[in-house]
């Protein structure tokens, strides 16, 4: 518009002058153009269907409206045929002034519905349970001619058919009939699906010091079974997991095929051996912290792998290492070995704590992680007045499950864990012992972004001498993952001079209300209840209530909680936690 504003230019004394035409060229060219579709009676899907085919005419003046007129009726036309409306009457005319208007009006009439609907899938992907064909109700006889529909149709078919190997399949026959004057018309789809193809071996090349066996029990399939390109996808998820490679390239296209048979190439570039990582935080229960981890990814051509790591706040420091060997599969089944030293002096407890110790973990076909143990621990420590060193030997069994939508932030899922663990005194324990804990969390969202979190928590201990039994193994309650109101481990059982010292029993609940404010922004209103007693028989216990906001980062959402003790021991109470809420 620019170019053709300027030729409307003369030159006066060596200088540019607009004329007046120039002037009223650009205000012309200026004028912004618009569309307005009217239906009658209305139908705000077809009108929209109109918009999108006509497109933009905001750019064009008044005369290149007319011209474009006739255009636009058959676009309207196309767009009301695609969803069944071919009795329509069209009428485009263009309406002068300050804002030139291009009306579309349209009058409705009788539309196309289906008469007869043939949808078939012919060969070995008819026997095939996952194989849909598609059988909706706008596709059944009566139902309104939409071309969308039928295109989606036939789009179905051929994914599904690429999705599972039938790579031969085609349409014999792909029919849409319509009868305008009588109103009807009749669809014939029929597809051959052809042989399914399988999946050939899996061969690793690039660089990288893995061993072939290690590889193998990655491939989440075996040679030959039937093709789904889903196993691919689950294939490349494996390796991207593994923490092993920062580069994974899986090839498994059907032009490589050998007869109906597909190689599968997966191209791997090692990631280099050691990261170290280091952190601040801070949590209302410890204050501010930090951790430092230094990790060699892998040791060795069977993945082996190490790692350290340290944390730091007022009341814990902890360091600890660790060494892992991948089982079979190596993303979920591991042989695990530990060992560490935490010192801790909190509320009335002073801790000295050493550990060592293996697990097997398991991932079992329902979905639960399963996790055997044993663990030694000696810990020399501090209650009250009262002090104790005490060693245990304990064998344990734990299972674990998480359903999510999302695992930073889900809207929807759950968290299940439960653990026991024993001990026999003589058998390098000071006393018999079962400990037993147990969690439960879940999240829902419902009516367009309210939440609704809950949270239970139980714990507790059978043995014949509880004197022996040292802080880590006792339960607490209190503090930002438990009762929020009330400072973190305070809820306990107390001596003859009111310190702390741990309970029995332990029980903990929460329920928590959030709302959206804005974009990764919540508010938050919830009531948490719990303590941690010694007898089942008359449980005190306490009550929190509180608000709160939300800001969901990246790693999870960060909460900022204002909540009130409601009973002794508690009060007003700033908490502060991060990390995701299942």
């Amino acid at each position: 518009m620019l170019v053709l504003a300027f030729a409307a230019m003369r030159v006066v004394n060596g200088l540019p002058w607009l004329t007046l035409a120039g002037l009223l060229f650009i205000n012309a060219a200026l004028a912004e153009s618009r569309l307005d579709v009217r239906i009658t009676p209305a139908n705000s899907a077809l009108k929209a269907n109109i918009e999108a085919y006509v497109g933009s005419v905001g750019e064009r003046d008044e005369q290149s409206l007319r011209r474009f007129r006739r255009t636009a009726e058959d676009s309207a036309r196309k767009a009301a045929q695609a969803l069944g409306y071919y009795q329509a009457r069209i009428r485009a005319r263009v309406r002068d002034g300050k804002e030139p208007t291009l009306r579309i009006s349209v009058t409705l009439g009788e539309p196309v519905r289906l008469r007869s609907v043939v949808i078939r899938v012919e060969g070995p992907a008819a026997r095939l349970k996952s194989f849909r064909v598609p059988d909706g109700d706008e596709l059944k006889p009566g139902a309104q001619l939409n071309h969308g529909i039928y295109e989606d149709a036939k789009r179905l078919i051929e994914n599904q058919a690429s999705r599972f190997g039938f790579f031969r399949g085609q349409f014999t026959s792909q029919k849409l009939s319509v009868d305008p004057q009588a109103g009807v018309a009749d669809i014939e789809l029929i597809y051959a699906s052809g042989p399914r193809y399988s999946l050939g071996a899996v061969t690793f090349s690039g660089d990288h010091p893995f061993d072939e066996e290690l590889l193998q029990r990655m491939v989440p399939f075996k040679a030959g079974e039937p093709y789904d390109s889903e196993l691919i996808a689950d294939l490349n998820q494996a390796l991207q997991s593994s923490g092993y490679f920062d580069g994974v390239r899986v090839d498994s296209a059907p032009t490589l095929a050998q007869g109906e048979v597909i190689p599968v190439n997966v191209q791997l570039t090692a990631r280099k051996p050691r990261s170290m990582g280091v952190g601040l935080g801070f949590s209302t229960d410890v204050g501010p912290r930090a951790r430092f981890n230094w990790t060699r990814h892998w040791l060795n051509p069977q993945g082996h792998s190490l790692g350290a790591e340290m944390e730091l706040s007022a009341p814990r420091q902890n360091v600890g290492t660790w060494y892992e060997i991948p089982l079979d599969p190596p993303l979920t089944d591991k042989l695990r070995f530990t060992g560490g030293y935490q010192f801790e002096d909190l509320v009335d407890t002073e801790s000295k704590l050493l550990t060592l110790g293996g697990e097997w973990q398991h991932k079992l076909d329902s979905g639960w992680q399963r996790a055997i143990s044993l663990n030694w621990q000696h810990e020399e420590f501090k209650l009250g007045d009262d002090s104790g060193l005490s060693t245990f030997l304990m064998p344990g069994i734990g299972w674990s499950i998480l359903q999510a939508d999302n695992k930073v932030d889900p809207s929807r899922g759950y968290r299940l864990q439960f653990a026991v663990k024993g001990a026999k005194e003589g058998a390098l324990s000071d006393a018999d012992l079962v400990h037993v804990s147990a969690l439960a969390k879940g999240v829902t969202s419902f009516l367009g972004g309210h939440r609704l979190l809950g949270r239970v928590q139980v714990g507790g201990i059978a043995t014949n001498d509880f004197d022996v039994i040292p802080p880590s193994l006792r339960f607490y309650a209190g503090g930002d993952q438990s009762v929020r109101g009330y400072d973190y481990q305070t809820l306990s059982p107390e001596d003859s001079e009111d310190n702390k010292i741990g309970g029995r029993y332990m029980v903990a609940g929460s329920v928590e209300y959030q709302y959206p404010i804005a974009e990764r922004w919540r508010v938050a209103a919830f009531i948490d209840e719990g303590n941690a007693f010694d007898s089942l028989s008359a449980p005190s216990i306490k009550t929190g209530v509180g608000i709160g906001v939300r800001w969901v980062s990246p790693v999870g959402p960060l909460r900022l909680d204002l909540a009130n003790g409601l009973d002794e021991g508690g009060g007003f109470r700033i908490h502060f936690s991060m990390g995701p809420e299942l």
